[in-house]
């Protein structure tokens, strides 16, 4: 008990440390309104566990940078807290034909510089994204729009080469001003302007980043006046953050330990529901080991869900059987998955040709030990948990593997350039299977990082998307799912909770499964 104590105390302190480099606000900056004898403050804290890479919209790829830009830009449309497409930039809009969709602009609009946003900005944002020059992550989403024509300055029409069922879903995609943009294309990166509710103030890199609230705002200005994200990567420095009042509200990922401490302290409100997220291997199929489907197989067959969902997770996140999520109308409990079972795994190396021969513990394969590289990100305490954890069953089974961590950032390019061997990491959003998986397994898609190539499930995913029928888009989606599991493409290890903490203060905030902020903006802080 007393070295818990211990160990609080000295992350709490530490805690105080980071935060005095994040340059918080004086106190007397912080009280700014009253509403029926309640004062709030003029700022939102937020910890995030990693910085953002890029806040241009068309560009961003990673969580940070999509809880950044999600309140900075308006999309076409809006996900409410059900995941269902509601009017944001379009107030309205038509779909007469499978090809066709038009779109009705919301008039009186400004971007941040005052400028007037028109249907010449909703056409440049998507010519951009889909010039495969400007290598936009986004690219494979709206890869079935064929062209945007202007109808007239408030008005849109999306012209498709394909039928595509999930299309309105993914127009939540900020939409970038095109005289700014087509000047200095890379300026948005680092000083996004949009029409959201908050405009960009100011970027520390790997410290924090400050928004305010635009008073212009087409749906009314923010409750509270700025809003800061502070960058403390580490889960338990994050939660002393929260407890010392320095910050006031965090969300997933958090350490399980943390969490449930956190549930039992009435001080705070601490939220958990199912999300749309999994957390998966990822093998690169260029690389001479993990090409073997059949050391893929055996490798599968020592993964122990259960016990990475109970023993780090405590099951916060569950055991996965395919990348489709529960939530998902989509998702099915049939999908074929590998048991844990050694025994078999050493049946399957067997047939790849690998047996120890020599007794020294390692499988070997002409005289070659087989080993492997499994990488993760410094960021998230549980993920390295899990491939410590998987390094001990793979080694002790005769798989002699050495881990590697690196930050988020390293660690993610090293994924876009095939520079890794088995990865573990995660895909948020998931709303629709087909964000679940034509990005991830299509073998045009930049995000297909390991390079798994199956012409069946290319067709298959095109057909997915190309059919408007939930019942029949179920049944490819299964297909999909048995096909890639079969081959171990991926291994969903889990499907991911969502939780987020924060004050008993903070006011207003309402959650999604997709860990949207964008409610930020009726959310006030008391004093």
């Amino acid at each position: 008990m007393m070295k818990e104590k211990v160990k609080l105390l000295f992350v709490m302190l530490f805690a105080v440390a980071v935060l005095a480099a994040c340059s918080f606000s004086n106190p007397e900056e912080n009280t700014s309104s009253e509403n029926g004898g309640t004062s709030f403050k003029n700022e939102i804290k937020i910890g995030l566990d990693v910085d953002a890479t890029k806040l241009d919209t068309r560009l961003a790829s990673d969580s940070s940078s999509k809880r950044v830009t999600e309140v900075v830009y308006n999309g076409l449309i809006r996900l409410n807290t059900n995941l269902e497409p509601t009017p944001d930039l379009a107030e309205s809009w038509e779909n007469p034909d499978e090809l066709t969709w038009i779109f009705n602009l919301r008039e009186g609009v400004k971007f941040h510089d005052g400028e007037v946003l028109t249907a010449e900005d909703v056409k440049y944002t998507f010519d951009t994204i889909l010039d495969p020059a400007f290598q936009s992550n986004s690219l494979a989403l709206f890869s079935p729009i064929k062209s945007v024509e202007i109808v007239d300055d408030y008005k849109v029409q999306f012209n498709l080469s394909q039928a595509y069922a999930p299309l309105l879903s993914y127009l939540e995609i900020g939409i970038v001003p095109k005289h700014i943009a087509e000047v200095d294309s890379e300026s948005l990166i680092t000083k996004p302007i949009g029409t959201g509710p908050y405009k960009f103030d100011s970027w520390d890199k790997n410290s924090k980043i400050v928004l305010t609230a635009n008073k212009e705002y087409y749906a009314g200005t923010p409750k509270t006046e700025k809003l800061t994200y502070f960058i403390i990567p580490d889960n338990s420095t994050r939660v002393a953050s929260l407890e010392s009042g320095d910050i006031d509200f965090i969300h997933s990922p958090l350490s399980a330990s943390d969490v449930e401490r956190m549930r039992g302290n009435n001080d705070f409100i601490t939220e958990e529901k199912e999300g749309v997220g999994y957390t998966y291997l990822n093998f690169n199929m260029k690389n001479e080991k993990t090409a073997d489907l059949k050391v893929r197989q055996a490798i599968s067959h020592l993964i122990d869900k259960e016990t990475i969902s109970s023993a780090i997770y405590r099951g916060m996140d569950k055991p996965a059987k395919s990348p489709l999520v529960p939530s998902s109308w989509a998702y099915s409990d049939d999908v074929p998955d590998f048991e844990y079972s050694p025994e078999k795994a050493k049946e399957l190396l067997k047939e790849a040709g690998y047996e120890d021969t020599n007794g020294d513990g390692i499988v070997d394969k002409n005289g070659v030990n087989l080993e492997i590289e499994l990488a993760t990100h410094t960021e998230d305490p549980n993920r390295i948990q899990v491939v410590e954890y998987l390094q001990n069953e793979f080694s002790k089974n005769g798989i002699k593997t050495r881990v590697t961590t690196t930050e988020w950032s390293t660690f993610s390019n090293n994924m876009m350039e095939g520079k890794y061997e088995v990865a573990l990491l995660g895909w948020l959003n998931l709303f629709d299977p087909d964000r679940a998986t034509y990005n991830q397994f299509h073998s045009s898609s930049g995000n297909n990082y390991g390079k798994y190539n199956n012409p069946k499930v290319d067709a298959l995913l095109e057909e997915g998307r190309e059919n408007s029928e939930q019942a029949k888009r179920k049944e490819i989606y299964k297909e999909v799912a048995t096909i890639v599991n079969e081959e171990v493409a991926y291994n969903v290890l889990l499907y991911q909770g969502y939780v987020v903490i924060h004050s008993k203060k903070l006011i207003g905030f309402e959650s999604s499964p997709n860990g949207s902020f964008y409610s930020m903006v009726n959310v006030q802080v008391e004093n």
